[in-house]
């Protein structure tokens, strides 16, 4: 029975086994680590092993005349299969090289032209026995002629490519050598198809393909495992990359930094030199990760990294010890030269960044200390360090340098932080009410909030003995939500109570008035209190304006949208003066005390105050005077045209009890 079976049909559907076989392992290994170029590479086999079964299904070699359909449809499958692999065992290569995936377009047209030279050489002049050199040449010299350009530039493409490995010098070797043999067979086949000894030469390189073929497989299948092996030991490197490195910026995160520090110290000594140990913080870092996205905040900080590392002082260590916190450290013989390294710190931070078609610029914080003048050890260091830079911040000053002083300051601040924490715990703040009279109606007009702290053990204590603490330690933000908060609800009681609405002002810093959220946050507690918000007033200073006067602006629009009344506290005193009114879309100006106080016998004051009332009045703006505090200073605000007034000659602030009975006699 087998001594009638064709030998090359039986080769034929052996290969188409092996490359299904072979199609399955590679399948299985998809499965497993779902790497796109093996997912290329088994339709690469796959259709090499429909080609061999086509083979397998067609008569002998030499024979090119088609007798039936059948015949017709297995020659259409083995040119289509054969040029379908070669097409994804490109692709393959392709994908595995430049680690990403050929476009759609490419993978469409490419399939597509091989698809349509396949059918064509398959169809084309098949049953006509009289065009049997033009079926050879379709078949044959055609296919062997475009094999050799794809293969013979594969190998072209290997031999440039800057990361050979092993794999890649196997398949470059194969690649060339098939290149080659398609190449001198196209070209034999055109000139020498006639001669006895081609059939020969023919037999010979079919048992060649079958061979080399069966060799790819191993090929593919060594540079997986090299693939893999290789990707193992990038995944060991980026892991102790990044024990080492900040994963953002690439500078030397905080452990790394810290021995580089301690490194440093040790060489200093012996070198008989000195460090400085600058940190460096970014001023308003979250509003520029809200107003030009993480990516744009991202982008930055590794420049940061980069600039700080290309220094031309050519620093010892950089590293990033948290979010937008650097450190620098340098090495220097005398001291003069280190009263430069702060101007060109700030030179190189500040420096325009460039991102998106976007210009941000920043700006910084900076404190250090020096080694061996300010300590031994790099813990020591980095804390001086840190204090000085607290100090820094706290005091809005560029750069300062560490201080005996300032470390009984940071130990003051820790124990007043947890002070202060405690007391918005258990609610030991509590409001005091100043009432505002409408100088038109002779009636409360509304009141504003103010705090006071109810110590357990110091008894009840003024703004002044810890708003400047709230602001050093940052907890602006967090007290101002906690007011506002016991502000709405104690409006939202009075209703219940007395039926009577009160209009409430409270003073909000530029921190909170500058967070993406406070308008989110504003609406939450009207909601939750009940409170309509024409009964709100929120009063700010000039320097939220002068921080970012477009975002101020914004927000005062989206707040009055909203319902709610917004006005400037302290207006005079800061750098706004009276040309931002025109600006402005503020309601009410609240003119500062100072002017106030000898408004009545001092011309200049007169004449400012006037001036100022003259000028809100005519952008459409009404005016409060703080601080009265006698009938000479109300009756000239009165004959000045000021809407409001406040101050001790209306009424001190006033516990919630006191205000109580007020509005308690006002509703009987």
């Amino acid at each position: 029975m087998f001594a009638n079976v064709d030998s090359i049909a039986f080769l034929f559907a052996t290969q188409a086994i092996v490359f299904a076989i072979l199609s399955f392992v590679l399948f299985m290994y998809f499965r497993a680590f779902n790497r796109e170029y093996v997912k290329y590479w088994l339709f690469s086999l796959v259709f090499l092993s429909c080609y061999y079964a086509s083979s397998a299904m067609l008569p002998s070699l030499g024979t090119y005349q088609v007798s039936g359909y059948w015949q017709l449809f297995y020659g259409q499958v083995q040119q289509v299969g054969f040029y379908l692999f070669v097409a994804f065992l490109l692709f393959g290569l392709y994908s595995a090289k430049m680690k990403k995936q050929p476009s759609k377009r490419i993978i469409i047209v490419v399939l597509g032209t091989a698809i349509f030279i396949g059918l064509s050489a398959a169809t084309l002049f098949s049953f006509d026995e009289y065009n049997v050199f033009n079926r050879f040449y379709l078949k044959v010299s055609l296919q062997s002629f475009i094999f050799a350009c794809c293969f013979l530039g594969t190998s072209f493409y290997l031999f440039i490519d800057e990361r050979p490995h092993f794999s890649s010098k196997i398949l470059l070797a194969f690649c060339l050598l098939l290149g080659i043999r398609y190449l001198l067979y196209s070209f034999i086949s055109i000139v020498a198809v006639t001669e006895q000894w081609f059939n020969q030469f023919s037999l010979f390189l079919l048992y060649f393909d079958i061979g080399s073929h069966s060799v790819l497989g191993f090929i593919l299948l060594i540079w997986m495992q090299g693939s893999e092996r290789n990707m193992a030991v990038h995944a060991i490197s980026r892991a102790q990359y990044l024990g080492k490195h900040d994963s953002l910026t690439g500078a030397l995160n905080r452990v790394q930094v810290m021995e580089k520090l301690s490194e440093a110290i040790v060489f200093a000594g012996k070198k008989s030199c000195q460090l400085a140990i600058f940190l460096i913080d970014i001023k308003q870092f979250k509003f520029i990760n809200d107003t030009y996205g993480l990516k744009t905040g991202d982008y930055i900080l590794g420049e940061i990294a980069k600039r700080l590392n290309n220094s031309i002082l050519l620093p010892k260590a950089v590293g990033r010890l948290s979010g937008d916190s650097f450190m620098f450290v340098i090495e220097y013989q005398n001291a003069s030269s280190i009263n430069r390294v702060p101007e060109h710190l700030h030179q190189v931070i500040n420096r325009a960044y460039g991102y998106e078609n976007q210009e941000v610029h920043i700006q910084a914080s900076i404190g250090f200390c020096t080694f061996p003048k300010n300590g031994q050890k790099a813990e020591d260091l980095l804390q001086k360090a840190n204090l000085a830079l607290h100090h820094a911040e706290t005091n809005n000053i560029p750069t300062i340098a560490f201080e005996s002083g300032m470390q009984a300051e940071g130990r003051r601040l820790l124990l007043k932080e947890n002070e202060l924490r405690t007391a918005i715990t258990n609610d030991e703040f509590v409001l005091y009410y100043q009432p505002q009279l409408n100088l038109l109606t002779n009636k409360l007009e509304g009141v504003e909030a103010l705090a006071r702290w109810q110590h357990p053990e110091k008894g009840l204590l003024s703004p002044a003995s810890f708003l400047d603490d709230i602001d050093a330690l940052n907890m602006n933000s967090e007290f101002d939500i906690y007011i506002l908060n016991k502000a709405c609800s104690a409006t939202a009681r009075w209703y219940q109570q007395f039926k009577r609405r009160v209009a409430i002002a409270v003073n909000v810093t530029a921190v909170e008035f500058q967070d993406p959220q406070f308008v989110d946050k504003i609406q939450n507690l009207l909601l939750v209190n009940n409170l309509p918000s024409k009964y709100l007033e929120l009063e700010i200073t000039e320097n939220v304006l002068m921080t970012d006067i477009n975002m101020a602006m914004d927000t005062i629009i989206t707040l009055q949208n909203m319902g709610i009344k917004v006005s400037i506290d302290d207006f005079g005193t800061g750098y706004s003066s009276l040309a931002y009114l025109r600006k402005l879309p503020i309601d009410k100006i609240k003119i500062d005390r100072s002017f106030i106080t000898e408004v009545a016998t001092n011309d200049s004051d007169l004449t400012i105050v006037k001036s100022m009332i003259k000028l809100s009045h005519g952008l459409g703006k009404r005016v409060l005077a703080e601080g009265v505090e006698n009938k000479d200073q109300l009756n000239v605000l009165r004959n000045l045209g000021c809407d409001a007034v406040q101050g001790f000659f209306i009424d001190k602030p006033l516990p919630e009890e006191k205000l109580i009975k007020y509005l308690s006699r006002k509703s009987q």
